[in-house]
């Protein structure tokens, strides 16, 4: 088992975009750490979309053995729903994680916002989307993109939690007296479009259940991976 010092040692180790999203641990100060063993490579990132996870990708008995080694208490491994079937570990849910990589033109108004404009995405969010796990001024998100009609906010995505290499979007939100009007898709259009272009690849996190927000994705470009969260101990 060798260790992965650098966002870049895992991204040689690994082309999974998901496990390269969770190398943003290893930046500066972030209180991560990585290993490879075998053919398995798996990231321990602090504080990740809210949580703390130990995202692991391989053949199953590689990422088994980086489980056992590195899993602790309060930390949500994350693996490929197939390599959770055959561990046997206890599960805490699954849902999707989608990427995409090339690029992306642009749809619709959408545009950045500025801060004084974020207390305005604060209220869209309680309203649309209060579930959000990407909050204004809260950690993760760095800047936020909207959509006006008639000078309101009424559609808004944030780049947030972003890594070296991969974006990633969140907090997607458009008012219901504005929905089927393809403003989410303008919104994450523009979102996707500009992270494209900054860091080559894309991803996200959808509820499995969520068809219509996966669709949406799906017309941008997306591919679907179900993957699952584990609990934090085999004999939970």
């Amino acid at each position: 088992m060798r260790a992965l010092p650098t966002p870049a040692d895992v991204s040689a180790a690994t082309p999974d975009p998901l496990v390269r999203w969770a190398a943003q641990a290893l930046l500066p100060g972030r209180g991560g750490a990585a290993w490879a063993h075998g053919g398995a490579v798996g990231v321990l990132a602090p504080a990740l979309y809210r949580f703390d996870r130990l995202v692991l990708t391989g053949p199953v008995a590689d990422v088994a053995a980086l489980l056992r080694a590195h899993v602790r208490p309060d930390v949500r491994p994350v693996v490929a729903t197939a390599v959770a079937d055959e561990l046997g570990w206890p599960v805490r849910g699954t849902f999707g994680w989608m990427e995409r990589s090339g690029a992306l033109a642009a749809r619709g108004r959408a545009r950045w916002l500025a801060e004084d404009e974020w207390d305005e995405v604060e209220s869209l969010l309680r309203k649309a989307n209060p579930d959000s796990w990407a909050w204004p001024r809260e950690p993760g998100p760095a800047r936020w993109a909207g959509v006006r009609a008639d000078g309101v906010l009424v559609s808004v995505a944030a780049d947030a939690w972003g890594a070296p290499g991969v974006g990633f979007v969140a907090g997607v939100a458009t008012h219901p007296d504005h929905r089927g009007r393809s403003l989410s898709a303008q919104v994450c259009s523009f979102v996707v479009g500009e992270l494209l272009a900054e860091r080559g690849t894309c991803g996200l996190m959808v509820d499995a259940a969520n068809a219509t927000a996966i669709r949406l994705y799906e017309r941008l470009g997306f591919a679907y991976r179900s993957v699952t969260a584990l609990r934090d101990s085999a004999h939970t």
